[in-house]
């Protein structure tokens, strides 16, 4: 191996070439010598980490109008990956399909479920299109082309549209123009540990008995400590009745302060644990 495959970083993704999981990867890796590494599947992407097949993995983790990504939250606690970064990015569907065909030629459309849901009302429109759920945006589009399916189209991104030779029949069919996806960027926690300079947000998880006032507790000793929470996401615990798991997301603009309010909480919670430490994500809009 040379000197410059060495440096090259390996990232996985979910989806395959032309997914949006591959423009949130080269857009946080800018300028940096990387390869993309797809992965049909968020297991399979969390296991090609875990056994060291890449150098970071990046997963989409919520999304403007759909919600959280529930499975998501626990592939991630139990994988034990940290969470050096973050990406937002402005998600633009698009109805694809093979050159010639038109709206009225389309019977059925193929795509992730999650794709399908922030593009709801555009197919409210066209009763005739069937929407069939598919594991991935940009792998419904390759299947298209590679086994040139007529009548058929996908919703995807502009990039999976070029990159699989399809037209673009009507761009933008998203809902809300305010359609932003989170990316998380993760590495094994046996990977190399970089000091990030001017840390500003975290993300913890702990756990809760179903009890009067103890959600309000925790909540009240961050305010106490004048953290700020960006989210707070709560499921919960299969075999435990009554009990949740919170996932939370903490501004941070005072370092040691931050720590003393986690040693604060942490009484009152268990299994209390930082699940990573990192820079505010930048918003792209492709």
């Amino acid at each position: 191996m040379d000197k410059q495959e060495s440096l090259q970083k390996k990232i996985a993704i979910q989806g395959g070439f032309g997914a949006f999981h591959e423009i949130a990867a080269v857009r946080y890796f800018e300028n940096e010598d990387i390869e993309i590494v797809p992965r049909n599947t968020f297991k399979d992407l969390f296991r090609a980490l875990k056994q060291g097949q890449v150098d970071f993995g990046i997963t989409a983790i919520e999304n403007s109008l759909a919600g959280g990504i529930l499975p998501n939250y626990t592939l991630l606690l139990e994988s034990k990956m940290k969470i050096i970064g973050e990406i937002y990015l402005r998600i633009k569907q698009n109805l694809v399909a093979l050159p010639g065909e038109t709206l009225q030629s389309i019977k059925e459309v193929f795509s992730h479920p999650m794709a399908i849901l922030q593009c709801y009302k555009f197919f409210e429109d066209y009763p005739h299109i069937k929407l069939i759920d598919s594991e991935d945006t940009a792998l419904s589009a390759k299947m298209i082309n590679d086994q040139k399916l007529k009548g058929t189209g996908a919703i995807s991104s502009t990039l999976a549209a070029k990159k699989y030779q399809l037209d673009v029949i009507v761009s933008g069919i998203e809902t809300n123009s305010m359609n932003y996806t989170r990316f998380l960027i993760l590495q094994a926690r046996n990977g190399e540990n970089n000091t990030i300079e001017g840390i500003n947000k975290a993300s913890i998880s702990f756990a809760l008995a179903h009890k009067i006032g103890c959600l309000s507790k925790v909540l009240s000793i961050l305010s106490y400590y004048g953290i700020n929470l960006a989210k707070i996401q709560s499921m919960p615990i299969i075999g435990q009745d009554w009990e949740y798991q919170f996932y939370v997301d903490v501004e941070i603009d005072d370092y040691p302060m931050y720590k003393q309010s986690l040693e604060a909480i942490r009484p009152f919670t268990d299994g209390l644990q930082i699940l990573g430490e990192y820079l505010k994500g930048k918003t792209i809009i492709e």
